[in-house]
């Protein structure tokens, strides 16, 4: 029987993020960023819904060692979302961006806005907006 490829474009993906305390971080997760668990395995692992989306946080000795962006939520009004995570705690990153502008906590360029922010373990997570950016 011949099996047809599957072309990766057509299907969903989901974000992996590696943490030290899976408690502290469900407390990040579930509190500070409001997202929902829907499904848990041994204590190791904790799957997110996230829109159409899922986010995998587990626990592993690596955690906090990615330097990058590991999860973007696209946003529609950026201010809103940064002032509500602002007051439940979060503190955002700012960083030397040639062709941005810093507004607040609040990267601004030409057609879109951006805010980082990290989890406890240190991942960097992100928001865009491309609504109202310039």
């Amino acid at each position: 029987m011949e099996q047809t490829y599957e072309p990766l474009a057509a299907r969903d993906a989901v974000a992996n993020l590696a943490v030290k305390d899976l408690r502290r971080a469900r407390k990040f997760y579930e509190e500070t960023l409001g997202l929902k668990p829907v499904h848990e395995e041994g204590g190791e692992v904790v799957v997110y819904q996230s829109g159409n989306s899922t986010v995998n946080v587990y626990r592993s000795d690596y955690a906090g060692t990615n330097q990058a962006t590991a999860v973007t939520w696209t946003v529609g009004n950026i201010e809103e979302v940064v002032k509500e995570l602002r007051s439940r705690g979060v503190t955002f990153e700012h960083y030397d961006m040639p062709g941005t502008r810093l507004e607040g906590d609040i990267h601004v360029s030409s057609g879109m806005k951006v805010a980082w922010f990290k989890d406890p373990d240190g991942n960097i997570l992100n928001l865009i907006s491309t609504e109202g950016g310039q």
